[in-house]
């Protein structure tokens, strides 16, 4: 097995309990090796970290998958990672439908495992967990079926642009038998169509769940505005708690049918209405109508995909806040939140700050939230982290 030298003074994210080393971080790579191959990983001065995965058309230049060193990789130690996934998750969630592996805050670096009902969907985004991803949906079966629960079909999500800096292809499809691939789950209460073939990344977003939860109790007889509601998630809960009437809203056309036949399927259609429209254009739309709400909820997309493009993303995050800030009735509540790893908490919260200033509101907290515990944070692995989610009671200035 070829050995990676760390720089003297580098390593520092590793030695902290991090999963990534970069390809700066590196001083040499002895012996012979292919990318995705394992390789040894040892300090500046000799010291075992130990073994991960090489690839050097990525800028994250070694994944770590065991920290000691001349650990024995193989399928007994993959099914040794899957069965401890599994035995936090049920202890955590609700594990009827979740995230069954989250990358490297599971220790398999790069596999995502999300379960629908009976059905799996996969995501392999690096180059040396790519060559085991047939070995990994085994035995994710197979620790399962050791509980009685068996799956029936398996599709691969493999599409993501991040494959792209590995030097792999996008791919999506079947691993093993056809099946059909809208998948009905029940969250919350709350029934949904999950397109795992054509849906966003694996098809439901599953981290909002317990979020989602939460704002059940603020809709009994509320008027309630769901933006970005992409298949009509939040605009549901709202829903089925009580709520007197429900307005979601998303740019995505299929995504608002989606959202529609969802409110059908929890005969929801004559409280839960859906429009087709830009977030960004409706708000000040609705404020020059007068419109207020007691509920609004904002679930944007992540407006901060790199570092470069943070400062556009603050003006984002602020616009859509203070808009919606003033939309809700005073006393009424704001649900909202960035699902984007760069914008951290600290700016983040900064931003909601300067939304309120501008338009005079005061910001009253209820909760703060992440996401759910089937996406568990590692501590050292800051990437792990990404959802920020905030409920506010918004107060007039008196």
């Amino acid at each position: 097995m070829a050995i990676a030298v760390l720089k003297k003074g580098e390593g520092r994210s590793l030695k902290s309990g991090g999963m990534w080393i970069f390809d700066n971080e590196i001083a040499s790579v002895t012996g012979a090796f292919k990318n995705g191959d394992l390789v040894e990983v040892q300090d500046f001065d000799g010291y075992p970290m130990g073994t991960g995965f090489i690839n050097q058309n990525s800028k994250i230049r070694v994944r770590m998958l065991s920290r000691r060193s001349g650990k024995r990789i193989d399928r007994e130690f993959l099914k040794s990672r899957i069965q401890d996934a599994w035995e936090y998750r049920k202890r955590t969630v609700d594990t009827k439908s979740c995230r069954l592996i989250f990358g490297e805050a599971d220790f398999l670096p790069g596999f995502v495992a999300d379960k629908f009902s009976d059905v799996l969907v996969v995501q392999s985004l690096a180059l040396g967990i790519d060559r085991w991803k047939e070995m990994l949906v085994e035995l994710i079966k197979e620790v399962l079926l050791e509980d009685g629960i068996c799956i029936r079909g398996v599709y691969e999500r493999s599409d993501a642009r991040v494959r792209v800096s590995e030097g792999m292809e996008r791919t999506k499809g079947f691993i093993g038998e056809a099946f059909d691939t809208n998948v009905e789950i029940t969250e919350n209460g709350v029934k949904y169509l999950v397109d795992v073939k054509e849906g966003q990344k694996t098809g439901f977003f599953l981290d909002q769940k317990y979020n989602r939860l939460a704002i059940q109790r603020l809709c009994p007889g509320a008027s309630v505005l769901d933006c970005f509601t992409h298949t009509g998630s939040f605009a549901l809960n709202a829903g089925i708690a009580g709520a007197a009437q429900v307005l979601g809203v998303d740019a995505s056309l299929s995504a608002v049918r989606q959202a529609e036949e969802n409110a059908r399927r929890n005969g929801l259609e004559g409280t839960v209405r859906f429009l087709c429209e830009d977030v960004f254009e409706l708000l000040p739309a609705l404020e020059q109508k007068g419109e207020k709400f007691d509920v609004v909820i904002l679930d944007p997309p992540a407006f901060a995909k790199s570092r470069n493009s943070l400062k556009n993303a603050v003006k984002g995050y602020r616009e859509i806040n203070l808009r919606a800030m003033k939309l809700v009735k005073p006393g009424g509540f704001l649900a909202t939140c960035s699902c984007s790893h760069f914008m951290d908490y600290e700016l983040f919260t900064r931003t909601l700050r300067q939304a309120a200033q501008h338009v005079h509101k005061r910001l009253r907290q209820v909760e703060y939230r992440t996401q759910s515990p089937d996406h568990p944070i590692l501590w050292a692995a800051d990437e792990s982290y990404y959802l920020k989610f905030y409920i506010f009671q918004v107060c007039e200035e008196k």
